[in-house]
């Protein structure tokens, strides 16, 4: 594979830079024996990392610290990755650092593609708020189209594709409770806490731009399933949070942004996947917001993905239409807290300027699902 479909961080934006002499001291004073990839970065150079940031972070920002030449043996470089939180008001409970952090170390035993961690740091005095840092995996990943250069035929897509649902599938098949990962969640009740819950945060961010919600919020509460299953839910897995195998761009190597993992309903985590699923017929309102290749020839459309994560994790479902709605008016939720930010100027990224299309757009999905099932 060539070199140039590597992911690889960018320059820092501006007003997210971080303090590197006190990230640096810090991984210094925790590098450790049990940690060797620490260790060989920083014990053995006083050299300050290079900093460079994904630019895929609308919600925690991520950075790729670079120690040059640190390993002895080779001349190489280490890299390591920096998870850190926003700056500015943060709804309660996100953006929580410590809790990414030891959910991602308890899951590492027991679903393989999860990072290993590496360092937490809940002092907010070293940089202004928690971090933690964890290995880095070098790799393909597929954002909006597959790097420049990379050339998939229409039968390597439907490969990578299957191979992606593939994983969420091992995913929620893992045993929580013979792994001791009970702790990760609440677990049952699931459903209802999630409709309220993102009615709840909505309506604390919505502005005055955006639609009020309340006919979505009412008909998520009316039509509730009955039944809920309970699993491992990652409640992010999407096409952008994947790292491929550079020799094999259709084999996942890891998966990454865990910070709303929970243990949850499955199919409203496959809901939450098929809202970002933009496919090749879809309008092109849909087709400005894809950040994931899922409209190349060989993907699965949504209908497809729905039949095929059934199938293989034996479930029946006879109608999709609240596990659909739920995650886009998730993600209408999202998108309006970040939105929140940029509104309140606690964020000059300019690509949050035209999330409130983006939310408009999202309930008129919600309404036109909500119509078509016929469900009051």
């Amino acid at each position: 594979m060539q070199q140039q479909v590597v992911d690889k961080a960018g320059s820092v934006r501006k007003g997210e830079e971080l303090n590197v002499d006190s990230v640096h001291n810090w991984l210094k004073e925790h590098a450790s024996s049990s940690n060797p990839l620490l260790s060989a970065a920083i014990q053995t150079s006083d050299t300050l990392p290079k900093v460079t940031q994904y630019s895929g972070g609308a919600s925690n920002w991520t950075y790729c610290l670079d120690y040059q030449g640190s390993n002895q043996d080779d001349g190489q470089k280490t890299s390591l990755i920096l998870r850190r939180a926003p700056a500015g008001t943060k709804a309660k409970g996100a953006h929580d650092m410590g809790r990414e952090y030891r959910l991602q170390h308890a899951l590492k035993p027991v679903y393989r593609y999860v990072p290993e961690m590496l360092g937490l740091c809940e002092d907010e005095r070293v940089i202004g708020t928690e971090f933690y840092v964890m290995e880095k995996f070098t790799g393909v990943i597929p954002r909006k189209n597959l790097p420049r250069g990379l050339k998939a035929t229409e039968l390597q897509t439907k490969q990578l594709c299957t191979n992606v649902l593939d994983s969420l599938i091992e995913l929620h098949k893992v045993d929580y409770q013979k792994a001791g990962l009970e702790h990760l969640g609440k677990g049952g009740g699931y459903i209802e806490r999630q409709i309220s819950g993102w009615s709840a945060r909505y309506s604390k961010a919505k502005t005055w731009n955006v639609p009020s919600g309340k006919k979505v919020m009412r008909w998520l509460e009316n039509n509730m399933p009955a039944n809920e299953r309970i699993c491992i839910t990652h409640n992010d897995f999407r096409f952008d949070n994947m790292v491929l195998k550079p020799e094999d761009y259709t084999q996942i190597m890891g998966v990454l942004d865990w910070e709303l993992a929970t243990l949850g309903d499955p199919l409203m985590d496959l809901g939450n996947t098929l809202a970002y699923w933009v496919q090749a017929d879809d309008d092109f309102l849909a087709q400005s917001t894809r950040r994931q290749p899922t409209h190349l020839p060989g993907m699965l459309s949504r209908k497809q993905v729905v039949a095929y994560y059934c199938k293989e994790m034996e479930i029946d479902v006879d109608d999709f239409t609240f596990y659909e709605v739920y995650g886009l008016f998730r993600l209408a939720g999202i998108a309006q807290q970040i939105y929140y930010r940029y509104h309140h100027k606690q964020t000059n990224n300019p690509a949050f300027k035209n999330f409130w299309i983006f939310i408009h757009y999202l309930m008129w999905r919600c309404n036109k699902a909500i119509k078509a099932s016929g469900k009051p």
